[in-house]
C-alpha cells in the first residue's frame, strides 16, 4: 500500500514538474513573439526612406492653391494647408511662412532651414495638390463656359476645345481674351478664329495666363 501511494506521490511530482515547463515555455515565446512585434514599427521606420521630390520645378505657388507639406518622421507637421489670400501659410513651430511667389522646391528649403532650430537634418517635401490659383475664364457661346484649371500650358484653341466648341451663331471672328495687367487694367487681346486656323495671324493664339477670361460673342 505504501509502494502503491509512493508511486502515484512521485507520478504527480512528475507530471507537475512538465506542465511547469511547458508553460515556461509557452510564456516565454510569447513574449518575444510581443517583443519583436514591438521592434517591428521602429525597426520599419529607420528603413523607411524619405518621401520623392516628384514635382514641377518651375511651378510657383499662388493664392488658393492647396499644398501637401510632408515632415519625414513628423507627423504633428505633415498636414495639407491652403495658401490665404495674403500668400501665407502657417506651421507649427515656425508659424507664417510665405508661400505665394515661391516655387515647391524654395518653399521646401525655407521650411526646413526654420526647422533647424528644433530638429537636425529635417526632411521637407512640398506638393501642389490643387492648383486653385492658375484658373482661366470662358465666357459666351460656348458649349461648356466656365473656370478651368491651368495646369499645362494653354493656347485660345486649347481652352476652346476644351469647352466643347462654339454654340450656334456665335461670332467667331469677334472672340478676345481679357488680361489684367499688373498695374491695375484690363486689356483686351482680339482673337479671330477664322484668321488663326487658316494660318493667319496666328500671333493671336497666346498662351493664356491665370485669371485670362477669354470671351466668345
Amino acid at each position: 500500500m505504501d509502494m502503491s501511494r509512493r508511486k502515484l506521490t512521485i507520478s504527480c511530482v512528475l507530471a507537475l514538474a512538465i506542465a511547469t515547463q511547458a508553460c515556461g515555455q509557452s510564456n516565454s515565446a510569447a513574449h518575444n513573439k510581443l517583443a519583436a512585434k514591438v521592434a517591428e514599427p521602429a525597426l520599419t521606420s529607420e528603413a523607411t526612406p524619405p518621401p520623392e521630390r516628384a514635382h514641377d520645378p518651375h511651378y510657383v505657388i499662388g493664392d488658393d492653391d492647396m499644398l501637401s507639406i510632408n515632415v519625414w518622421k513628423e507627423q504633428d507637421l505633415t498636414q495639407s494647408l491652403p495658401v490665404r489670400s495674403d500668400g501665407n501659410i502657417s506651421m507649427p513651430l515656425i508659424g507664417e511662412i510665405q508661400a505665394a511667389g515661391r516655387t515647391p522646391l524654395q518653399l521646401e528649403n525655407e521650411i526646413a532651414e526654420r526647422l533647424r532650430t528644433y530638429m537636425t537634418q529635417p526632411e521637407v517635401t512640398v506638393m501642389v495638390v490643387k492648383m486653385n490659383s492658375r484658373k482661366y475664364n470662358i465666357l459666351g457661346r460656348v458649349s461648356k463656359p466656365g473656370s478651368y484649371t491651368l495646369s499645362s500650358p494653354k493656347t485660345v484653341l486649347d481652352a476652346i476645345a476644351d469647352a466643347g466648341g462654339f454654340q450656334d451663331f456665335a461670332k467667331v471672328k469677334a472672340i478676345y481674351v481679357l488680361r489684367h495687367q499688373a498695374n491695375g487694367t484690363d486689356v483686351r487681346l482680339p482673337f479671330n478664329y477664322k484668321a488663326v486656323i487658316r494660318g493667319e495671324h496666328t500671333e493671336q493664339n497666346v498662351t493664356l495666363e491665370p485669371h485670362d477670361t477669354i470671351v466668345v460673342p
